[in-house]
This record gives C-alpha cells, structure tokens and sequence, in this order.
C-alpha cells in the first residue's frame, strides 16, 4: 500500500483502535501537549493540529480543528502548513504530531507562525529525536524517510520528496539545535522556550508503533512503564521522540 494513499490513514486508525500499548503512546503525547499550551501560551484563539491524519488528537480535546494536507474524511479541513488559510493572528496554539519534518520548505512555514499565531500564542512540535539510539532506529527502520544530521539545506533535499516520501528525520535537529542561531537570527519574533525528550519509546518499540506486529500482550503495560520511569536518567540515549516548544513574541 503506497504511504500517500488514503486507505493508509484508514488502516493507522483501525491500528489505532486495536493496539492499547500505542493508543495510549499518543494519548499521553496529547495530553503533553495540551499541559505545554496551558503552561506557556498566554493568548487566546483558534488550536489547530497539522498533519492529523490517522490522530484521535480531537476526540480527546474537542476544542481542537483537526487538519491535514490530503482529503481525508476524518479531518475538520484541509490545510498547507506552508500557505495556511487562517487570518493574521488568529491562532493560539498548533500542534504538529511528527509533521515538521515532512515540510518540503520549513521557512514557509515559519513565516506562517509568524502571520497566523497571535503575540503570546505557539507551536508545540512532535518530532523524531537523535539521540544515539534514535539515530540507528530513523536511518535503517524506514524505506520511505531518511535521517540525514549532516544535510545542509533545510529545503528538502530528496528528488522523490513527496507528503509521505524522502522526509529527512533528522529535520528539527537541523533547525533548532544545530541551526539554532540562524534560526533565532532569522526569526526574532519565534523563541524556543523549550524542548524535552519523551520517555515513551520502550511502549512505542514494543508496540510495533504503525507499522509493525506488536511485540508484548497489553497486560505487560504497567511493566514497561515502570522500567521507562527507572530508565528516565537515560532517556537523552535512548528517547526516540522529542518536543520543540515555540512562542511568538512582540519585537521591538
């Protein structure tokens, strides 16, 4: 089944539904989210996840306009992430759920914070971490994306890029670690106020995550729990996703 196609989202959803492990994976990522505007954005306004896809993001915050660059009948909208059809500081939060780096050109994008999002509102971005587990796991796991800390330009570099296809990974490492001062320097108004590895990943493998035959019964859940919560002083090798928190804020 091709990773553009419609039926895919379908199938991730019924995944969704059946893996308990997973479900509860996204759920906790959700709820994060939300803990993170309520704890930095100080504006009001409209919240809209990007990219939701096969996400139950909305089923458990009603509040939210769910939204993705394709047709899919589970979406509130469709919505370019790169040419958002919203008005000029209309936007308090967005949320984007492994999204960032499928944008084919992310200073797009930023430019879009900047005119939707209201002085005080945010981005809260889910995205492939690169720690030294992560990095081994993104480059030699997904046909479809590479994972490429090297790449030099934050423009898609891959001649099959596509939605799905020739994603680099490792694209919020480029702009917010290793790039952060051309970031900050390009952007005065966007401010990084944080970011925090998750310390979800034994759930997430174990789950067999969208792609893959699960590998434990869903009573082993508490288990790995308590052994992610032990392993917490290691999560910076081994977390495999990580959160940019991003504000915008008046320039003089």
């Amino acid at each position: 089944m091709s990773v553009n196609s419609s039926d895919l989202i379908k199938l991730h959803k019924s995944i969704l539904l059946e893996k308990k492990f997973l479900r509860q994976v996204f759920a906790e990522i959700y709820t994060t989210c939300i803990k993170l505007r309520n704890k930095y954005f100080t504006s009001s306004g409209i919240e809209i996840e990007i990219g939701s896809g096969s996400s139950f993001f909305k089923q458990m915050y009603g509040g939210i306009i769910s939204s993705d660059i394709k047709s899919n009948s589970g979406v509130d909208i469709i919505v370019d992430a790169q040419a958002m059809p919203f008005n000029d500081k209309e936007v308090r939060a967005l949320y984007a759920i492994n999204c960032f780096h499928h944008l084919s050109d992310p200073d797009k994008f930023f430019c879009e914070l900047i005119r939707v999002l209201k002085v005080g509102g945010g981005a809260v971005l889910v995205e492939p971490y690169f720690g030294l587990v992560a990095r081994y796991f993104y480059k030699y796991l997904f046909s479809t994306e590479h994972f490429d800390m090297a790449q030099s330009e934050w423009v898609a570099t891959q001649k099959n890029h596509d939605v799905m296809t020739g994603a680099n990974q490792a694209l919020s490492y480029i702009v917010f670690f290793r790039d952060r001062a051309a970031f900050e320097a390009k952007y005065p108004s966007l401010e990084i106020i944080e970011s925090m590895v998750l310390h979800n990943y034994l759930r997430y493998l174990l789950s067999g995550g969208l792609n893959f035959k699960s590998l434990v019964p869903d009573f082993f859940m508490p288990i790995v729990k308590t052994i992610e919560f032990l392993l917490i002083p290691l999560s910076s090798i081994l977390a495999l996703h990580h959160i940019i928190i991003i504000r915008k804020k008046n320039v003089v």
